[in-house]
């Protein structure tokens, strides 16, 4: 199975961003992958503090080293995201973008 990365937005209303990474890595699992999803350390770390939310980060965009695709959800792009975007250009992964609606 292959391993893919979720990126999509997390700062702001993190908890409904949680909840739309769960959709995502659902969406992911029912297309045969194995979804990676770097939100996931939100529910440990606290967003609002800004030395947890550096270290989520960190964390997070280290998964990308481990990952085959990149696959980009919704509309809207983050500074986050690009910071992503660009480590996963650099390391060559295919990335696809995903609109809400193609989501079943």
């Amino acid at each position: 199975m292959k391993r893919v990365y979720i990126c999509s937005p997390l700062g702001g209303d993190v908890r409904m961003h949680i909840a739309q990474a769960k959709k995502y890595a659902l969406y992911a699992l029912k297309c045969g992958m194995a979804p990676v999803v770097p939100h996931f350390y939100a529910l440990i770390l606290d967003d609002d503090r800004p030395e947890e939310r550096k270290l989520g980060k960190q964390a997070g965009i280290s998964l990308l080293w481990v990952c085959d695709e990149m696959w980009v959800f919704g509309e809207e792009i983050t500074s986050g995201m690009e910071e992503e975007l660009r480590l996963g250009k650099n390391l060559n992964l295919p990335v696809r973008y995903i609109d809400d609606r193609q989501i079943h």
